[in-house]
């Protein structure tokens, strides 16, 4: 029988053999709604706060569970969506986790981060072996019109790891005309240079696979002139941000 306290989760979907989000083989778990409106979301079906599927935290371990041999060099990634709109859940889902010796990783776009709730992140990030940060843009009037939103609380959070001493990979997605401009790259980079947590940058190239979806659920693509990146694009991103940076080992 569970815990009649025992908290829930609203689950978007679940991907049991993830190998791009997080070290080794991972169970990936997306989470049910975000406070961000990104013009190239490729989910853009995990918006809404509506109820999908409810989940226990003890039935998540139960199924995690069901692949374990597989993930002996993995673990779960919380994804989203924005999975830190579910604190309560998500803390006691990294408990559980942690009392079975399951290496936990939270993939966020820190949307909804407060320095006013900040002793329910730093219990969350006591929880949290590594973080995928992504950073979608530099530029604070870039990003508010990018995602509806500024990029204060992201900039904040990243400052927040570093105070904390948590791994955390930074994730820029590459955007043609929009997060791929060499003066707001090397801004990035500055930033990213004043950080001591960091073990990983990855470039995300900018691809156009969610504009299937976004039509099947009636909603007009934002970006529909955008093409994916070149190669050369690509590389200079990849040598702005990442040649010579001191990553923390």
């Amino acid at each position: 029988m569970k815990p009649s306290n025992e908290s829930f989760l609203n689950v978007h979907s679940i991907e049991t053999f993830g190998a791009f989000d997080g070290p080794g083989i991972r169970y990936v778990l997306f989470l049910q709604g975000c406070p961000f409106q990104c013009q190239y979301c490729h989910n853009r079906d995990t918006w809404s706060t509506r109820v999908n599927k409810m989940m226990s935290v003890s039935e998540i371990i139960a199924d995690y569970k069901k692949y374990k041999s597989f993930y002996k060099k993995g673990g779960i990634t919380v994804s989203g969506g924005e999975p830190l709109l579910q604190m309560k859940g998500l803390i006691e889902l990294f408990i559980l986790a942690k009392n079975e010796g399951i290496h936990t990783c939270l993939d966020t776009s820190a949307a909804c981060f407060s320095v006013k709730e900040s002793s329910d992140f730093k219990h969350l990030m006591s929880l949290t072996d590594l973080v995928l940060l992504d950073i979608k843009h530099i530029d604070n009037k870039a990003h508010q019109a990018l995602t509806g939103s500024p990029n204060t609380q992201v900039l904040d959070f990243a400052r927040f790891l570093d105070e904390l001493k948590v791994k955390v990979i930074i994730r820029h997605v590459l955007v043609p005309t929009i997060t791929d401009d060499e003066k707001h790259l090397k801004q990035l980079r500055s930033f990213l240079d004043t950080l001591s947590n960091v073990i990983g940058i990855e470039i995300l190239p900018y691809h156009t696979k969610g504009i299937t979806k976004w039509k099947e659920l009636g909603f007009a693509y934002p970006l529909p002139e955008i093409k994916e990146p070149s190669f050369e694009s690509i590389e200079l991103a990849e040598t702005i941000l990442k040649r010579d940076y001191r990553f923390r080992t």
